[in-house]
């Protein structure tokens, strides 16, 4: 799913305008971003946590060359899905008796 696609799901669902609806889901997703570039976290309870992550200095290796590199630090945005989306893309199995 695109957001295109996902736009006309939303217009559809909450009974609303596709135009409306992309300004709620940009908006959302601009709101999420400078949030979490901002050292926030933004935890949305059943549906996730987004949040910046540290990434440590490692080595690499150029994939054309071989040749070891050094690749510095940096953060990274992260995404933990939560319990009710865990579960909804994969339910719990039926214990075995």
């Amino acid at each position: 799913m695109n957001k295109g696609e996902l736009i006309d799901a939303v217009a559809m669902k909450a009974n609303v305008t596709k135009k409306q609806a992309d300004a709620v889901i940009t908006a959302t997703i601009e709101t999420i971003m400078e949030a979490v570039s901002g050292e926030d976290k933004v935890t949305l309870v059943g549906f996730g946590s987004f949040e910046s992550r540290d990434r440590k200095a490692r080595e690499g290796r150029n994939p054309k060359t071989n040749e070891k590199m050094s690749i510095p630090a940096t953060k990274v945005p992260a995404f933990s899905a939560g319990k009710l989306f865990k579960e909804k893309v994969a339910p719990p199995k039926e214990p075995k008796e």
